[in-house]
């Protein structure tokens, strides 16, 4: 059975930075598309990033570009989000999330979720 477990998240002030990390189990995914969403209280759940199966590729959200950072050590079935110069409007719970396909547009629509992490930036 998949299973997403994000870790990381927690209260942090704006300007601050936070690493979430993801650790995949219950599958090969050294191989699969990963990536993080994000869903603040009361909105839809929203792409934050991807990484494609080695790394080699990622996609941000225009409203994390330049401010976050995905990776990953396929070694560790990981994959982590760096945030630097957060707002108060990153504040959301954040998903972990996998594909069961190697391409990032695969992860337009992710096959796999994991329970998320609550992220909260005070001003």
């Amino acid at each position: 059975q998949v299973q997403l477990v994000e870790s990381g998240g927690g209260l942090v002030q704006a300007g601050g930075s936070l690493r979430l990390s993801c650790a995949a189990s219950g599958g090969t995914f050294s191989t699969n598309a990963m990536g993080w969403f994000r869903q603040a209280p009361g909105k839809e759940r929203d792409f934050v990033a991807a990484i494609n199966w080695s790394g080699g590729n990622t996609d941000y959200a225009h409203y994390v570009k330049g401010r976050f950072t995905i990776s990953r050590d396929n070694a560790k079935n990981t994959v982590y989000l760096q945030m630097n110069s957060l707002k108060p409007e990153d504040t959301a719970v954040y998903y972990c999330a996998a594909s069961n396909f190697q391409l990032l547009s695969t992860m337009q629509k992710p096959d796999y979720w994991g329970q998320g992490t609550q992220v909260t930036v005070s001003s």
